[in-house]
């Protein structure tokens, strides 16, 4: 009887391990709340919000105040599949995202049809940090400029 008790509960523990463990693996590590921490030139405030949507999407909403105290609310939902999705806050506009490895996604912005800005977000090992590559294209094409942003994560 004692025997049987002992294994019920390192049945069950085990159980509730691998639970936590697909819970945990369920949930992007992007989701919560990300403050900016460096660009060149800094706005005032910018943070990011990723949370989930639909059947292993996600939504991302951006709120920023440059540094003439302008306020700005935009974002968009994604599947991961590349897709074009429409930006709300910003007209004529859409996002496509696609995930490199699980660490790594690319998200291409378009306006009016055309490619504005290509994306390159690494979240770090921890999943405190997320660094982003932005590469603007010019008239040829090709990548006319590229900055760099850190972002914190602050929930």
């Amino acid at each position: 009887m004692r025997k049987a008790l002992m294994a019920g509960a390192v049945g069950t523990a085990v159980l509730v391990a691998l639970a936590a463990t697909t819970i945990a693996q369920d949930t992007d590590p992007r989701f919560g709340r990300w403050r900016l921490k460096s660009e060149a030139p800094a706005p005032q405030s910018n943070i990011m919000t990723y949370g989930p949507h639909g059947d292993g999407g996600m939504s991302i909403r951006i709120d920023s105040v440059n540094r003439n105290d302008d306020a700005s609310e935009w974002g968009y939902t994604t599947m991961f599949d590349g897709k074009d999705e429409p930006l709300f806050g910003r007209e004529s506009q859409t996002a496509a995202v696609r995930m490199i490895t699980d660490e790594i996604a690319e998200i291409v912005y378009k306006r009016n049809g055309r490619v504005s800005q290509i994306l390159t977000n690494v979240i770090s090992p921890a999943h405190n940090t997320l660094g982003i590559i932005y590469m603007r294209p010019g008239s040829n094409g090709r990548p006319d400029s590229v900055s760099f942003a850190t972002y914190e994560r602050i929930q």
